[in-house]
Order: C-alpha cells, then structure tokens, then sequence
C-alpha cells in the first residue's frame, strides 16, 4: 500500500456516536461533525467542527466515516489459506475439523510462515491494528510446530500490528491438572503476547477439567480464551459452566468466550439466565458471524433451518462486553474472507438485524480492552495514536456497504491516495 502526505488536521469527520459521548453535540439526530488535529503521529484533539476555512495541510473530509484502528479478536493464521489444497470437506463444524487435522501432515515451519504472513498483510492492509489468532495444540508436552513460527511473526510485526497468540487444546486434555501447568508455563514463557485456551464442547465439557485449566491460568497470570459451545445443542454447559467456575475461583483475569453459539437454539429463559451468570463474570464474548452461520445447522443438499448467531442483543443489554471477528479464513471451516473485520460486520448487521450498525455497534470492532488485562481503555481518540480508518465512499446509514474504499492513517501517515477533493492548498500553492 502507497503511503502518501500526513495531513495536520481532519475536517468535517463523521465519527461514531459510541466514541463521542453524550456530550457531544447532534446535527439533527447524528453528532455534529469533527475536527481532528495531528501531530506527531497522535492524535492532540477531537472538537465538534466550527465551520471555520479549511486550512493548509488539513484534509476536508466532507462528512467521511472514521474508526479508530481495528481489532480483530479472533483468527486461525495456522489453518489459513489451505483449502485449495483439501479435496473435500464434509459440511460441518466436525468435517471441517476431520479435514483441518488431516491437513495439519502437510504443516511446515515455512509453510505456516508464508500462510500466515499473507494473513498479516491483508489484516494490515484492512487497517487492524490489533490480530488475536488461535493455534492448534493438540499434544501436551512439545511445542506445536506453529507455536514458534507465530511467536516469531508477532515480534516482526510489532511495529505495524499486534499479534496475540492463544494455546487451542482440546478441554478433556486438562483432566490432568499436571497437563495444564504445563501448557499453562509454556504459555506463560512466550511473553505477555500468549494466552491460553481451550476448545470446549458438549462432547468434551468437564467441569473439573475447566477447574483446571483456569487454575493454571490464575497460577501464571495469564488471561484465557475459549472455543465455548460452538454447537446447537441446548443442553450444551460451557459458557454456564465457565461463568459459574471463574466466578467460585475468584479469578482475576479476563476471559473470553467465543462462538457461544448454543444459546440461540436453547428455551429463552434458559439462555437469559445464562447471560445473567456471563455478566456477574469477568467474560468478554466473540461472536463470529460468518463461520458461525457456515458451519451451524449444515447438511449436504438441505437449507438450514438453524442459524449460528449467538444472542448479541441480549448480551449487550446486560453489559456483557461483545466483539464480533473473521475467524477462519479460506480453511476447511470457512472458504471465504480476507481478514477484513468489516465483512464479519457486514455479516452481523444481516444476520443480527443490528439497528444504526456505525453509530451503535462498530465499537465491537475496536475494543481492545475487551480482550486482556492490561490493554488501553476504551477507544480514546486524544492522545492515542493516529491509527484511523476514513471510508471514502460510506455512508453511516448503510455501513459497512461500500466500506472496501478506505485511507488508513498509521500514526499519522496515509496509506491509500485520499480524493483529490479532501486537499486543502499549501501555503505556497496559495501565495
């Protein structure tokens, strides 16, 4: 991507209502626009536009959409990009995992790096600023072979995104608790980078293997980060049972749940009532709406009558932190993507029928205080880093349609040639 010219102030921006506050004045029923000064690679201060006369070396944005940087809360950079090379996958959440492990022969060190690179760049390209991606575990004991291959790609991209990695290991293996110490240390010695996970499903859940498993976790001061009930059952215990568990431990890091896709095909009362556990916890849930809808209710030659989304409107209305995220991308468990957060968006708003989606709910793709301890507040455009996005060509009434055109600001600097019409004069062009 080109870098071009960094502007010194952004007029007339549209940002969303969620960051603005309530303070913030409206022009008619949206906020009024802003004006956003630069300098230094940060951003020095958001103010409601005055109308004044453009000034040289500020960019006139005629109303266009802007987002702090984005956080994609949930990847598969090991599995990514290998579908090409399976012959066939059996519909399902389980064929996709028969397919994914039958792949996993074919893994290399330089086979992962060049997979996961390409990933990288598209995230960074999409204007993500923050990638968590999960890695298969399947044994306790050694390392698995892409563990250190994404360890080494989250130190070279420092500079330009942060790569978090997540351990993924089958719940029922933490039966031992000595097998969770031990992928719990493990973890602990990549670096403040590393969480660890856990796959966990009706076919596996155990109450004392999640015991486990958040002890280890606790032990070592890591934050953790689950497959949870990424099925249709509604008798499915994971997400009850982590909340119930986390809650009787005391523990003191962050959770995060994703898929929990099992409560929109449980009895209403039920599911409610588990979100009322959910928010009496320290969870975070991650819903990711095209796999989830993929995957779920999938048979050859039938239409699904059941759809993957999780209940966001209900957790939400309980307080409880929600992101939405890519998943996988072009692997046995979804075919499509290109680590754009927005498609997964794009997805929800359909799927979720989310009402004002820019102006309401495209924080769920910027919150990284979501996800770990330790992570900045909720986004603060003074005096954070000038990492935005500026739609050229959306509108907030139809976000995220035709978000595909976008000038990235990487502290500051523009990547993507900005309209000709956003160009204020030099001072010497003017002279």
């Amino acid at each position: 991507m080109t870098t071009h010219s960094t502007p010194a102030v952004l007029r007339h921006a549209r940002l969303p209502a969620w960051l603005l506050g309530d303070a913030w004045p409206r022009a008619g029923t949206a906020p009024a626009l802003a004006r956003i000064e630069l300098a230094h690679g940060r951003v020095q201060a958001v103010v409601p536009e005055d109308g004044s006369p453009i000034e040289p070396g500020a960019w006139q944005l005629h109303g266009a959409l802007v987002l702090p940087g984005l956080v994609d809360a949930h990847v598969h950079l090991d599995k990514t990009f290998t579908l090409a090379r399976i012959p066939e996958v059996q519909p399902g959440l389980l064929g996709a995992i028969e397919a994914s492990v039958a792949d996993m022969a074919r893994w290399t060190p330089e086979d992962i790096r060049t997979r996961a690179s390409q990933g990288l760049q598209w995230a960074w390209e999409a204007g993500t600023t923050l990638l968590r991606t999960h890695v298969n575990w399947p044994e306790i004991g050694p390392l698995p072979c892409a563990w250190p291959v994404l360890d080494r790609l989250a130190h070279d991209w420092a500079d330009r995104l942060t790569l978090q990695l997540v351990s993924l290991t089958k719940l029922d293996s933490f039966a031992d608790p000595a097998a969770a110490r031990t992928v719990a240390a493990q973890v602990k010695a990549s670096g403040a980078h590393a969480l660890m996970g856990g796959f966990v499903h009706s076919t596996n859940w155990n109450a004392q293997a999640m015991r486990h498993l958040l002890q280890a976790a606790q032990a070592q001061d890591l934050d953790v980060d689950l497959h949870v009930d990424e099925e249709l059952h509604p008798t499915a215990e994971g997400l009850l049972g982590t909340a119930r568990i986390a809650r009787e431990l005391g523990f003191a890091g962050r959770i995060v749940c994703g898929h929990v896709c099992a409560l929109a095909a449980m009895p209403e009362a039920r599911a409610l009532s588990i979100l009322d556990e959910v928010a009496r916890a320290p969870i975070t849930l991650v819903s990711l709406p095209i796999t989830n809808l993929l995957l779920q209710d999938a048979r050859t030659g039938r239409t699904p009558r059941q759809r993957g989304l999780t209940l966001v409107k209900e957790a939400r209305a309980r307080g409880i932190p929600l992101l939405f995220a890519s998943d996988n991308v072009q692997d046995p468990f979804c075919p499509v993507g290109s680590y754009d957060p927005l498609e997964g968006m794009a997805a929800a708003v359909l799927a979720g029928q989310l009402d004002a989606p820019f102006d309401r709910w495209s924080d769920t793709l910027c919150r990284a205080d979501f996800l770990a301890r330790g992570m900045p507040g909720a986004p603060r455009m003074v005096d954070g880093p000038a990492d935005l996005l500026i739609f050229t060509q959306a509108d907030a009434t139809a976000w995220p349609s035709r978000t595909g055109a976008r000038v990235l600001l990487r502290t500051g600097v523009a990547h993507g040639a900005p309209p000709a019409a956003w160009i204020a004069p030099t001072a010497a062009a003017t002279a």
